[in-house]
């Protein structure tokens, strides 16, 4: 037990504020609540430990290999998967701590991939990259549950993006549309939803809140095929579906850095609206965009939408004052500029502009009202990132440039100086 919160105890006795009865009760409450909750740090080193030994396993075996006949190699092969399958099995049947599950489902991954890579080495079995990991993927998909596995849970999201890019983006071996990656990841939201609802301001939770976010933005790229522009499109519904996730009560009571749904949302769709404030990528969307809507880009823009709208109306519905938060609405702004491109890149260059303006603007205003620095610079440097991509289309002096930059140095500090002013008065 903490030394603080006993110390904490002792002063509230010496005081008569509580009996010893009460103190008794209070340090067995805290003294058996830690008891049932497994070392963080036992758990993190017995994964890393687990990874190490199933990699260290390998390299002895590798340093050797061509000494060996074909049917010890298939021996060592098995080796690994068995004792790791034989040690998961005994943390199931004895319900040994997370640690001892967390650990044998890591070593039982990795024994898995390596058996599979082995195998398929000394019979010469033919296959691809794209292949050996959706075997892999699908073989050590039911140890999430088995082993009720955090570590395994976040394994098979990171090797699922990796089959989606390696099947979807150009480097693959053959440019194939992932959907299986849609299965993969969706196989695993049980699990991650378990652990929203038992605990969701946990430290694993918010690794899974940011694997998923990253992992989304990343892979949704692969599901781009011919018609390219509107992927513009497609990650400007993905940033507003996740926006509108993080304003759900499940994660807008949480700390910001946990709540990676605003987090991504708010600055990819920043970032986009940015590379869509050149008139030169709209003169490009202009000759290549299609609007057929049974393309595969339209078709999963308008899922994305669909998806967005119906968060967007939860959550106002479940707000209990009305308030009005503009972020919530860009994919909106986006998706009725987009179509307005497609006739005009000119008007869509500058409703891109204003609406970016109006974003910096509004956070500004947020961040003032609520004395919260970091929302109000990030308005500034919304609008800082406007001018200064704006010196890329008007030709204008180095020395007026140069002028602009100070100014809005200066407006930096002076914004900053005077909130944080008003804010010293006001807690006086």
């Amino acid at each position: 037990m903490k030394s603080k919160l006993l110390n904490d105890i002792s002063e509230l006795l010496e005081n008569n504020i509580i009996s010893q009865e009460v103190a008794t009760n209070i340090t067995a409450y805290y003294k058996s609540k830690e008891d049932s909750q497994p070392n963080r740090l036992f758990t993190v080193f017995g994964v890393l430990g687990a990874t190490l030994v199933g990699l260290g396993i390998i390299l002895i075996i590798a340093h050797n290999w061509d000494n060996l006949s074909r049917s010890i190699k298939t021996v060592f092969a098995f080796i690994p998967l068995v004792i790791a399958q034989l040690v998961s099995g005994y943390s199931i049947y004895k319900e040994k701590s997370q640690v001892w599950k967390e650990s044998s489902g890591t070593f039982l991954f990795f024994a898995i991939g390596a058996s599979i890579a082995l195998v398929s080495q000394i019979y010469n079995i033919p296959g691809d990259l794209g292949s050996f990991l959706f075997t892999w993927i699908v073989l050590t998909l039911p140890l999430i549950y088995l082993l009720n596995s955090k570590a395994v849970s976040i394994l098979i999201v990171v090797f699922a993006s990796y089959y989606a890019c390696e099947l979807g983006y150009d480097f693959g071996y053959m440019n194939k549309t992932p959907w299986l990656y849609l299965v993969f990841v969706l196989a695993t939201l049980p699990f991650y939803l378990k652990l929203l609802k038992t605990s969701p301001i946990a430290n694993s939770t918010s690794v899974f809140n940011w694997l998923y976010t990253l992992s989304f933005t990343v892979v949704l790229g692969a599901f781009i095929s011919s018609n390219w522009p509107v992927g513009f499109l497609m990650y400007a519904m993905l940033f507003g579906v996740f926006y509108n996730l993080g304003k759900l009560p499940v994660y807008e009571n949480q700390q910001l850095r946990r709540n990676s749904f605003t987090v991504i949302g708010s600055l990819g769709a920043v970032v986009l609206l940015i590379i869509l404030s050149f008139n030169i990528v709209w003169d490009e969307i202009l000759v290549l965009a299609s609007l057929a809507m049974n393309t595969q880009e339209m078709i999963i823009a308008t899922v994305l939408f669909v998806l967005a709208f119906m968060i967007l109306l939860y959550t106002k519905k479940k707000e209990k004052a009305e308030s009005f938060n503009l972020f919530q609405y860009v994919f909106l702004i986006v998706a009725i500029i987009f179509f307005i491109g497609i006739a005009n890149a000119i008007v869509a260059t500058v409703l891109t502009n204003i609406i970016l303006l109006v974003l910096g603007l509004s956070a500004i205003k947020i961040g003032a009202d609520t004395f919260r620095f970091s929302v109000l610079n990030y308005g500034l440097l919304i609008v800082t990132s406007v001018i200064v991509c704006r010196f890329f289309d008007i030709d204008i002096g180095f020395e007026v440039k140069g002028l602009l930059f100070v100014a809005v140095g200066f407006g930096f500090f002076l914004t900053n100086y005077i909130m944080l002013k008003k804010k010293k008065e006001l807690n006086r």
